[in-house]
């Protein structure tokens, strides 16, 4: 019997949005598949993807990739509902769902989410009555499961789930850097939801792939704990360490990514506890090295004026900053702005800042980028 919804969920989630590309920077739908063979055949369950998500190609790529070649109860499916992006009306917000189920030809969706909630867009939800719509959808059996993914703080949190006690779960940014990180609040927002006995899905627990490769001196700490382990196996097992946990989304992009992260969740081992400590020393670590913390969701792009490639800016800064590789820093934010706008042509509007699920002050760190590079 469950202690909670979900415990008995694989751990490893797949999440569908970073997935193989082409040339032509299409889903490489052959590649995609061969993922999800690999995943299938090692007894993961859960994929998630979103209405969103690469201008619906990712459902599209869920539906070639997994739908239409496996049974239906084999595998869990999760997508989500954008209220802000674009900026849709009522009719048109309610009107994703029924596009996700004719784009993934699912049937029905296992969770279905609302997607990126926080501070700057909670109303849109409110007044487009999209809370009441996933509850309808519920009852109709068209959902089974439904939640919310969120970046927002622990106030707006412990409101929705006293107004919603409803919900079935909720997605958190958690990995162990973000823990304490006062712009992202992991530890507390987790603690709000356990608090009200909420499952949990975890999202970004590598922060965009920046655990995967992390600063030198975080090397070292994991290298002498374990030289066979890699770094990414270190951010996503102590996520699913965590007591609550539904299962933790990784965006693939590569077999690689797929077969490491399998060799270590395939038969899963919470941290132990000289592990647990290791982590805490490299959380001291990482405290002391300044970075900007953006993990290239790309939300901040979507209608910037200038179409200024800011992930790609922040990427390139921080190679400077974390690796101490100036020149590289520099040939990368060239390549990056090539036919776009440069860090020096942002007009402040704000509309990146709205959108920042990190809550970056995006506007300063690209005057920074701009005294750097420009």
């Amino acid at each position: 019997m469950e202690r909670y919804f979900g415990e008995n969920t694989p751990k490893l989630g797949f999440g569908l949005m970073r997935l193989p590309k082409k040339e032509d920077g299409k889903i490489d739908i052959e590649q995609t598949k061969q993922m999800v063979d690999q995943f299938m055949a090692a007894g993961m369950t859960y994929f998630d993807t979103a209405y969103v998500y690469d201008n619906g190609d990712s459902e599209r790529a869920a539906r070639e990739a997994l739908v239409d070649r496996y049974p239906r109860d084999s595998f869990t499916l999760a997508t989500k509902l954008n209220a802000w992006i674009g900026m849709p009306d009522e009719e048109s917000a309610k009107q994703q769902f029924y596009t996700s189920l004719e784009r993934t030809n699912a049937g029905y969706i296992d969770y279905y989410l609302l997607h990126a909630i926080k501070n700057e867009n909670i109303k849109r939800y409110d007044e487009l009555h999209i809370w009441d719509f996933v509850k309808e959808l519920k009852e109709q059996g068209k959902i089974r499961h439904w939640g919310f993914s969120f970046h927002g703080g622990p106030e707006l949190l412990d409101e929705l789930l006293k107004k919603h006690s409803d919900a079935d779960f909720v997605q958190l940014q958690l990995n162990y850097a973000d823990w304490e990180n006062p712009s992202v609040t992991s530890r507390a927002n987790y603690e709000v939801a356990r608090k009200y006995g909420k499952s949990i899905v975890i999202m970004e627990p590598v922060k965009g792939g920046v655990l995967a490769n992390p600063p030198k001196q975080i090397q070292e700490i994991f290298d002498a704990a374990d030289p066979n382990a890699s770094y990414a196996s270190w951010a996503i097992r102590y996520a699913a360490s965590l007591d609550g946990i539904i299962t933790v989304l990784s965006g693939m992009s590569n077999m690689e990514q797929m077969e490491n992260n399998l060799s270590y969740m395939k038969d899963f081992k919470p941290l132990d506890t000289k592990e647990i400590q290791v982590i805490h020393h490299v959380q001291e670590e990482l405290g002391k090295i300044k970075s900007i913390a953006c993990t290239a969701c790309h939300y901040c792009t979507e209608g910037c004026p200038k179409h200024i490639p800011i992930p790609n800016i922040f990427a390139a800064r921080n190679k400077q900053l974390l690796w101490g590789q100036i020149e590289s820093g520099k040939q990368s934010y060239a390549q990056a702005v090539e036919g776009k706008g440069k860090a020096s042509d942002c007009i402040a509007c704000g509309q990146c800042e709205r959108a920042c699920p990190q809550h970056l002050p995006i506007i300063e760190l690209l005057k920074d980028c701009a005294k750097e590079f420009d």
